[in-house]
């Protein structure tokens, strides 16, 4: 161990450091990370019960007494005042007088896209986390890998309720995704922009508003397709079929995989980058956009989301990168806004 690490682990160093003024900020500040780490669970589930109670949602109408916050949730008065001082602590809440307020953190949590749905859906992914080490051990039947079944194939999500639910999702936890992508891609130039896997398609609803003569393809399974043609109308051409067994629609000049690859083996992935650089012309362009490995959401959030869901896996901008090289594209430096939403590496087709 360096010099650091053995005094950070030294007992006898940590008492002294909350002694020494210069040094006094740093351990408590480092204390406080430290257990936020061990109470993050409660902290999580604090989060959810603000969703499933309604009472984000309430006080994102207005302020409230705890009076009217008890009466919303079902909550008793005393287990709803730990339930406040809890949001308070975590600042999602304040209080003024006898009212609660969103803070402007709460008010930013409660107001991004889908976040609240996706906040609710994690519940299967705390129960595919019960057993964290028979979880990494690859010991455990994970719930997530049933609720994502077209990862697995076309033929596993020609259920049309269940293809509801996986594209209800997608589409509510877009938003941000899609906001990031159109600021760091022009597609000013493009002829024709298809969307690979697209699901309801809203991301090509995004590209829509910003460039309202550019015609767009829309490919993805069948089960889907309704609910595209639901939201798109007739803006977008709608392609059905599987990228894993059927070649692509070609007159694209543009192909964009938004939120895809980590849904996938790099068998699958391989031969996807394939059959895109069989759809384009020469020069055209492939977008990736999704999280990527080297940040904390890519490697302590999404990482595990891909391992319960039995495939794929979350990459590194220079993986995905060296993948697009393999199938014949010249990949450009990759680019983010915000690495806890998405990176974006893109493309060119070499003849």
């Amino acid at each position: 161990m360096g010099w650091v690490q053995r005094l950070a682990g030294s007992r006898r160093f940590q008492s002294l450091s909350m002694r020494i003024p210069g040094l006094r900020r740093i351990a408590r500040r480092e204390g406080e990370a430290i257990f936020d780490l061990v109470a993050g669970f409660c902290h999580s589930q604090v989060l959810m019960a603000l969703v499933d109670l309604g009472l984000l949602q309430r006080l994102g109408e207005g302020p409230a007494e705890a009076a009217q916050l008890s009466r919303v949730s079902g909550v008793p008065a005393e287990r709803l005042e730990v339930l406040l001082r809890s949001a308070i602590s975590l600042g999602l809440f304040h209080r003024r007088g006898g009212t609660l307020h969103l803070t402007a953190r709460g008010a930013a949590l409660a107001a991004v896209p889908g976040l609240t749905e996706m906040i609710s859906h994690h519940r299967l992914l705390y129960r595919d986390l019960e057993d964290p080490a028979a979880f990494f051990r690859g010991e455990t039947e994970p719930e997530l890998a049933g609720f994502w079944p077209y990862v697995f194939g076309a033929g596993a999500a020609e259920d049309p309720a269940q293809a509801a639910a996986y594209s209800r999702l997608m589409t509510e936890s877009q938003a941000l995704v899609a906001e990031d992508t159109l600021a760091l891609c022009d597609f000013g130039s493009a002829r024709r922009l298809m969307d690979v896997g697209g699901g309801a398609g809203a991301f090509l609803s995004e590209v829509a508003t910003r460039y309202p003569d550019l015609p767009l393809t829309l490919f993805d399974l069948p089960a889907v397709a309704p609910a595209a043609e639901s939201r798109l109308g007739t803006r977008v051409r709608i392609c059905s079929g599987s990228f894993r067994n059927d070649s692509l629609p070609s007159g694209a000049d543009v192909v964009t995989l938004i939120r895809v690859l980590y849904d996938h083996s790099d068998e699958t992935v391989r031969a996807l980058l394939g059959r895109v650089h069989a759809a384009l012309p020469d020069g055209g362009r492939l977008v990736v956009s999704e999280p990527m490995a080297g940040s904390r959401a890519g490697d302590a959030y999404f990482s595990l989301y891909c391992m319960a869901m039995r495939t794929g896996r979350v990459r590194s901008p220079s993986e995905i990168r060296s993948l697009m090289a393999e199938a014949g594209f010249a990949p450009v430096r990759p680019r983010s806004r915000r690495p806890f939403v998405t990176t974006v590496v893109e493309g060119v087709r070499n003849s």
